[in-house]
């Protein structure tokens, strides 16, 4: 039996992704062998074709940030048949994939392995920006760039289901997603900065920021006294030629000065991965957050947002689709 990989070659276009096969792996200790039933395309892949992840490994390799699958075989047998989820950074764009078992998270029964795998990375990085970083209450107001894309979607659900109010950036062709979704939709086209302040004069609670670049300050200039901005991300600077660190070191440096200022506002970098360096804590913080989105998503609170899906041996028209930025929601790879 064989396994399906995508393989990155290097700097190249999406149609450049190569399709491999090699025998199927088996688990030793510790871990388990997945059948995946659905893998994503974030913002993450995007940056790596383009060599622009902040720590992306050398080429050639195996992209794909996150995983749904059933477990075919473990060495704890406890675990053979259960579908499971898991965030793997790189590696996902497989049929098959051997993962630590201590990775893996339950998926709720009832719930489509496509869908699921819309809540995988964006779901915790959703939640953890929102309860975690941020601690918006209810009743309190907050501006999501990119409302319409994967985490935005995520992040706007989860916001209006703990009753906060939700302002949201997006192009005007999708400004119906965001509004069905419980949001404000602002185009992001327009003057975004005197709009968010005609819909909230004082300011906003916080502000969930992927964009960077110089419109950050825009951001941070919006927050209301106390308030707090989440950069997670710096999509303007991806296709900017140079180091691919440069861009979000700057980004944290500007952040790391605002905190300084007495200016009663707080800024954070979100980085999923940050705090492995306590692997038990890391993954014990991980399983609560994802277990609480798909509690969630089981429920009917959180509708799945599918923006397509696509044969794995196609990731390359699924990566091109998905940086077409004409879809709302996650395209995902269906092996």
């Amino acid at each position: 039996m064989t396994v399906t990989e995508i393989v990155l070659p290097g700097l190249v276009e999406p149609d450049g992704l190569r399709v491999e096969r090699r025998e199927l792996p088996h688990p030793g200790a510790g871990e388990a062998l997945v059948r995946v039933e659905a893998t994503g395309v974030s913002f993450a892949e995007q940056q790596m074709r383009r060599g622009k992840y902040y720590d992306q490994p050398p080429f050639p390799f195996v992209p794909g940030y996150d995983v749904v699958g059933t477990v075919l075989e473990a060495a704890d047998p406890a675990l053979a048949g259960r579908r499971v989820a898991a965030l793997t950074k790189t590696g996902g764009w497989r049929s098959h994939v051997v993962l630590p078992a201590a990775d893996l998270v339950p998926v709720p029964a009832g719930l489509d392995p496509a869908e699921a795998e819309t809540f995988v990375v964006n779901g915790i990085t959703a939640w953890q920006m929102l309860h975690r970083i941020a601690r918006v209450r209810a009743g309190a107001k907050i501006l999501v760039h990119g409302a319409s894309g994967g985490v935005g979607t995520t992040l706007v659900q989860l916001a209006r289901a703990a009753g906060i109010e939700v302002i949201g950036t997006a192009s005007a062709r999708n400004a119906g997603v965001v509004t069905a979704l419980g949001a404000t939709a602002v185009d992001y086209r327009g003057d975004v900065p005197a709009e968010v302040r005609r819909l909230a004069p004082g300011g906003v609670d916080a502000v969930f920021d992927h964009v960077g670049g110089p419109g950050i300050a825009d951001s941070f200039r919006l927050l209301a006294p106390g308030g707090t901005l989440v950069a997670y991300g710096s999509a303007s600077t991806k296709d900017d030629p140079g180091n691919s660190r440069l861009p979000v070191l700057k980004l944290f440096a500007r952040l790391l000065w605002w905190n300084v200022l007495p200016n009663r506002r707080r800024t954070h970098f979100y980085n999923v991965w940050g705090g492995k360096r306590n692997l038990a804590r890391f993954r014990a913080r991980l399983a609560e957050d994802l277990t609480a989105v798909f509690e969630l998503a089981a429920a009917g609170t959180l509708t799945p947002q599918v923006a397509a899906r696509i044969p794995l041996a196609e990731a390359g028209k699924a990566l091109a689709l998905a940086e077409s930025g004409t879809v709302t929601g996650k395209v995902v790879l269906v092996p």
